[in-house]
């Protein structure tokens, strides 16, 4: 029986159905009111002439449905299979930037972190935030006033002594015994639930009082401290409001597009006015169609998210937009409305977010070089940065089967690499070819001197591998006190990126990506000057010992390692290939001593 036959035996029911390549691989999802209409509409002579409908058919070897009991269902049920299974033929979104939520541990002693990520890992999040340094203001706020750390350090076993957090008084030190009674710790972590749940009335009017007393006192930078402290409590509280009288909280969508590529702008309008913007590009979208891609795009974006906007403006409309309607208003609890404008302020927006959705495209698409702040402000987002990042300090570990290990450091500081800042290291306590204890080495030796010395430390550190290497750096600073110093490491193979505490769910950025770019950029110089130091180090090793051979200097050794690259090659080469470079008597000795039945050959030197 082929498809088409297949199709037609479809029932007439709501449902989704799904196209199966002879592998069992899922090549499309989608859904209907009628399952066997729609189906069946995929064999019309105007699908047919469809490119994407040809190809999806040619490889299609079988269909499966699932009935569900009403299209709001068959909605759920298409983007919760698209999100497991990843059909090559759906729009699928990939997300450069999600939306921040604060983390609240369910350890014996309770952390707080800002992510991007939810897991069912019995910790509590509260969110979304924006703008997305709200967050991150918050979290800081935590830490001042509630003393709740964000460390990375394994609080089930004790330290000798806090961080540098404790002593500044962001921390209660529960990594070391005695610091803190569990008790009073239970009671921090549970002012911070009602500080995030909302309940801050009788914190705002603590902070106005004091803001009023610094000022009395002219201590104007102390109220100036608790001024912006005050206006992140109220930000949130105005956040939290729905439906205010200034303007009810309005996303509106963006859309460029030059088949395959597409950019797509998305505007968080809160209280009125604009509050974020975010960005999503698509480079496969041969058979673009703005009703069917914004179908896809708003069903991936809201099902899943705590939180759905009272209104969504689109520049087109979409076959299911009052099922979607209707499924949106369900898990909101309020009525939220989809609609295009066609005149007037709201028209005037969604041609504001078509304009920045174009030049998004440029950027991305025509190769438009973003401004370095840019760069900056996205790899803040992405890693979770208190700050942009001014410098960073980046490692790598280099060395031929365990042999002469050597690592260097390079620093890329406000937009451009640091040459002056380049440090090369010798490794002197790690067993040959364990690159782990390497990088423990090199990172506490590091850290070690500019604590000593009093400079500055960096906004990131960066090291070059994968998890193994990450956590070994992360050892290196816990033993110095710095582990709130921010981590992250960039594996070679797979591009992936790890930040400490969240290696489970690895950052893996689109190829395009300028964030990626640079930090690409920062990895590939630090291995290229670990290497050109080896390298040395090994050349240097291969001259000394031809310099051991009666007759030949360091003149002759470095023009025979010159002409021949290696040692192991100059050994293969004959009598007569030696005097053609240093002259018979050279090639004589050379012969003499390579013949020697002791002689073993020198390790392998690349130039």
């Amino acid at each position: 029986m082929d498809l088409r036959e297949k199709a037609a035996q479809l029932p007439a029911l709501p449902g989704v159905y799904l196209y199966k390549d002879r592998e069992g691989n899922v090549l499309y999802v989608g859904k209907a009111k009628n399952l066997r209409s729609r189906v069946r509409s995929y064999f019309s002579e105007d699908r047919l002439a469809d490119v994407k409908t040809d190809t999806l058919l040619a490889l299609a070897h079988e269909i499966e449905y699932i009935l569900v009991d009403n299209e709001k269902e068959a909605l759920a049920l298409e983007n919760n299979l698209i999100k497991q299974w990843k059909p090559r033929f759906n729009v699928l979104l990939r997300d450069d930037k999600t939306y921040p939520y604060i983390k609240l541990t369910a350890e014996r002693w309770p952390r707080v972190y800002v992510t991007r990520r939810l897991v069912k890992d019995g910790s509590t999040y509260f969110g979304p935030y924006f703008p997305g340094n709200l967050a991150h203001r918050l979290v800081d706020f935590i830490h001042r006033h509630f003393k709740i750390p964000s460390c990375r350090i394994d609080l089930t076993r004790r330290h000798d002594r806090p961080c540098l957090q404790y002593h500044i008084g962001r921390c209660h030190g529960p990594c070391v015994q005695g610091l803190v009674e569990e008790a009073e710790y239970r009671r921090s972590v549970e002012d911070v639930r009602l500080f995030l749940e909302g309940r801050r009335r009788d914190l705002a009017a603590a902070l106005r009082a004091r803001i009023e007393q610094a000022a009395e006192a002219m201590e104007f930078e102390r109220a100036a401290v608790l001024r912006d402290l005050l206006v992140t409590v109220e930000e949130l509280e105005e956040r939290q409001k729905m439906a205010a009288a200034e303007g009810e909280d309005t996303d509106v969508f963006g859309l460029y597009a030059e088949p395959p590529l597409v950019a797509v702008n998305v505007f968080h309008m809160r209280r009125g006015r604009v509050v974020d913007r975010r960005e999503f590009f698509w480079e496969d979208q041969q058979e673009y169609s703005p009703a069917e891609f914004l179908s896809a795009l708003l069903k991936q974006y809201y099902l899943d998210q705590q939180y759905v906007p009272a209104r969504i403006h689109v520049p087109a409309d979409f076959e299911d937009r009052e099922a979607l309607e209707e499924l949106l208003s369900e898990r909101r609890g309020r009525k939220v409305e989809i609609h295009t404008p066609q005149r007037g302020p709201k028209r005037a927006l969604l041609e504001l977010a078509e304009t920045n959705a174009r030049h998004s495209f440029e950027q991305r698409f025509r190769i438009v070089k973003p401004a370095a702040e840019a760069i900056q402000a996205a790899l803040q987002d992405l890693l979770g940065l208190p700050e942009p990042p001014r410098r960073i300090e980046c490692f790598d570990v280099s060395h031929i089967h365990g042999a002469d290990t050597v690592a260097s450091m390079v620093v890329w500081e406000q937009g451009r690499m640091q040459k002056s800042g380049y440090r090369k290291f010798i490794i002197r306590t790690a067993a040959p070819g364990d690159d782990f204890a390497a990088m423990r080495e090199v990172v506490t030796r590091r850290y070690t001197r500019l604590r000593a010395e009093g400079r500055p430390l960096p906004s990131l550190v960066l090291v070059d591998g994968g998890v193994g290497q990450l956590h070994a750096a992360a050892e290196a600073l816990e033993s110095l006190g710095l582990a709130h110093l921010p981590l992250a490491s960039i594996a070679k193979r797979e591009e992936w990126i790890y930040v400490l505490g969240q290696e489970q769910e690895p950052i893996v950025l689109e190829r395009h990506s300028p964030v990626l770019h640079l930090i690409q950029t920062i990895r590939d110089e630090a291995h290229r000057f670990a290497v050109t130091f080896h390298r040395a180090r090994r050349q240097a090793h291969v001259g000394t010992e031809l310099e051991a051979i009666p007759g030949i200097g360091p003149k002759i050794a470095r023009k025979l390692l010159e002409h021949f690259g290696s040692v192991e090659r100059l050994r293969r080469a004959t009598e007569h290939e030696w005097a053609a470079v240093a002259g018979r008597a050279v090639a004589r000795r050379l012969k003499q001593y390579y013949d020697r039945p002791q002689a073993s050959p020198a390790s392998e030197a690349f130039l």
